[in-house]
């Protein structure tokens, strides 16, 4: 399993990005596929997630409201829009899949994002 986030840049605070990933290999039994992040010198924390059959969401409270996850069109591949960002979403940004009975047990490379004020 394979999976490639993209999207990530330097924007100014209040702009907006959106990031992608795809997932490709063996996506047999794929749930959900979820966003996290890692700013410098913090874990990792949980961003937003989407339930790929019934494409329900699920967000962070700093983030709602301001960021958007939902299912691409293409199979198995998500977005995740930023809106509003503010300096202290700078993080590397991962995305992550996971099947029903296990949790996110396959990762992305990561793609930064840096909000600058």
């Amino acid at each position: 399993v394979q999976l490639q986030a993209s999207g990530g840049g330097l924007v100014q605070a209040g702009g907006s990005l959106r990031l992608s990933c795809a997932a490709s290999g063996r996506t047999f039994g794929f749930y959900r596929m979820g966003w996290f992040r890692q700013a410098p010198g913090k874990e990792r924390e949980f961003v937003a997630a989407v339930t790929l059959d019934s494409g329900a969401t699920y967000y962070a409270d700093s983030v709602k409201g301001r960021f958007t996850v939902s299912r691409a069109s293409a199979k198995n591949t998500v977005l995740l829009q930023l809106n509003s960002l503010k300096p202290e979403d700078t993080a590397v940004y991962y995305c992550a899949v996971r099947t029903i009975s296990r949790d996110y047990e396959y990762w992305g490379q990561g793609t930064l994002v840096t909000v600058s004020s």
